[in-house]
């Protein structure tokens, strides 16, 4: 699962935080214990001495070495105890606790050179945070009401829209859920607010949730940042490309709403075919057709959208229903 440079950094960032906020708390209550309890202090003091004494048995040979060794051991045990007693008997449960924000990588967010669970579930956290902000909504599959749909049949589908919906709601959710990358891709299709981008956004949440880097876009704003890449490049455009072509899961919102230019063409085409050819999973939706993409667009890359699952939305806009108060 890969994640931007740009999610690592913040739950880097929220991790280094977190440690030395943990540190200082640390800190703070020993300098409590410390002035409520001055034995603790000294027995903290005789702690470190001990462990002096210990590197110097380290280095005698025979029998001198280990009586020094376990006399040192006998008396860090008892001091040990002691401190042990005098906390409980003056402070709240784990008060003295001094263990590191994470006892796996004590807060540095690896082992060795593999990344620990708490910085990949912070990654995650701003996975799902930055898919928010850019799908602009916490939609959810609970959320998706079959009832807009009317449910009688319609020839042009040869089933009903609520059938269609219904179809297209259960293979949205198993998509998501059992994500990977060969989920294969899908192409959404159909009329202004028949909830493409409100399925789009949904399969964005679940697939981020479980820990898979996402990009949600707008078509008109993918291929400015691709134009910018191009043609002025700066280091925000350039990482955003980059991003596109090699996040877990593309997802391309309203997708012939841009102003068409034949650089939207070649981009469009270099998106489908490289991820294609890498196995990343993508997701677009449009109100345009097969058809009318290879005519928009180019035949070659209405060629490749037929190797994506076809899913035809039906039925009557959303938003004017809600509009009536339906």
């Amino acid at each position: 699962m890969a994640y931007s440079s740009e999610v690592v950094q913040r739950a880097r960032a929220r991790l280094a935080q977190a440690k030395e906020d943990r540190e200082a708390e640390n800190r703070q209550h020993l300098a409590q214990a410390y002035a409520r309890v001055p034995r603790i202090q000294e027995i903290d003091l005789e702690l470190r001495r001990s462990m002096a004494q210990a590197a110097q048995a380290a280095f005698l040979q025979g029998s001198d070495g280990r009586e020094l060794m376990e006399r040192v051991r006998d008396e860090n045990l008892t001091l040990q105890r002691e401190r042990a007693r005098l906390a409980a008997e003056n402070f709240e449960e784990g008060f003295l606790d001094d263990s590191p924000i994470c006892v796996h990588c004590g807060g540095s967010g690896y082992v060795g050179s593999t990344m620990c669970e708490c910085l990949r579930e912070l990654c995650r956290q701003e996975q799902k945070k930055e898919v928010t902000i850019l799908s602009g909504n916490k939609e959810t599959f609970n959320q998706f009401r079959l009832d807009y749909y009317p449910d009688r049949y319609d020839p042009q589908y040869g089933a009903s829209p609520r059938a269609i919906m219904e179809y297209n709601l259960k293979t949205c959710r198993s998509y998501a859920f059992n994500f990977s990358s060969q989920g294969g891709n899908l192409l959404f299709n159909g009329g202004t607010g028949l909830g493409k981008t409100f399925l789009s956004a949904c399969i964005a949440r679940a697939v981020a949730d479980r820990g898979y880097s996402v990009v949600y876009e707008t078509a008109a704003h993918l291929f400015s940042t691709l134009e910018k890449a191009r043609f002025s490049p700066s280091e925000d455009s350039l990482r955003e490309a980059e991003k596109f072509r090699t996040c877990d899961l593309m997802i391309l919102d309203d997708l012939g709403t841009e102003m068409p230019s034949q650089f939207v063409t070649a981009a469009l085409y270099s998106l489908i075919n490289d991820r294609i050819l890498v196995n990343k999973p993508m997701i677009i939706s449009t109100n345009l057709n097969i058809d009318e993409i290879g005519k928009r667009y180019s035949p070659q890359i209405a060629s490749r959208l037929h190797s994506f699952q076809q899913m035809p939305f039906a039925g009557e806009d959303i938003r004017v229903l809600k509009n009536r108060g339906i």
